[in-house]
């Protein structure tokens, strides 16, 4: 059963922008520390970023950090994550997850540690 739901993928430019979004009809997304991870074809699948439920605490992968922003809405129960400047080599499937149990912080950034999980949304780079 697919818990959460991604958009907002799409093709778009090198130094283009795009804005992901996740929520859930199963989960209040607030009670969870959420990450989005992606996946590129024929490569493992990498924690790229993660906000914690309890002090907002928030990761970021060393290669988007300062390019993507992960945020909160929770009057719209998603998790949101802004990508800026996209290079040539962030093309993948971008999938949001959250580990089993409510209110913790982000485990390690590794997608054996997260129990739910979306179905994707894909983000082409191209010009």
């Amino acid at each position: 059963q697919v818990q959460f739901v991604e958009s907002g993928g799409g093709l778009v430019q090198p130094g283009g922008s795009l804005r992901l979004s996740c929520t859930s009809s199963l989960f209040t997304l607030d009670d969870y520390a959420v990450a989005w991870f992606r996946q590129a074809p024929g490569k493992g699948r990498e924690g790229i970023s993660c906000i914690s439920s309890t002090d907002r605490t928030k990761y970021y992968m060393n290669s988007v950090e300062g390019r993507f922003t992960i945020s909160r809405n929770k009057a719209a129960n998603t998790v949101d994550l802004q990508l800026n400047s996209l290079k040539p080599d962030d093309p993948a499937t971008y999938y949001c997850a959250a580990p089993s149990l409510k209110y913790g912080r982000c485990p390690t950034p590794d997608a054996n540690e997260f129990a739910r999980w979306g179905q994707g949304t894909q983000v082409t780079v191209s010009s």
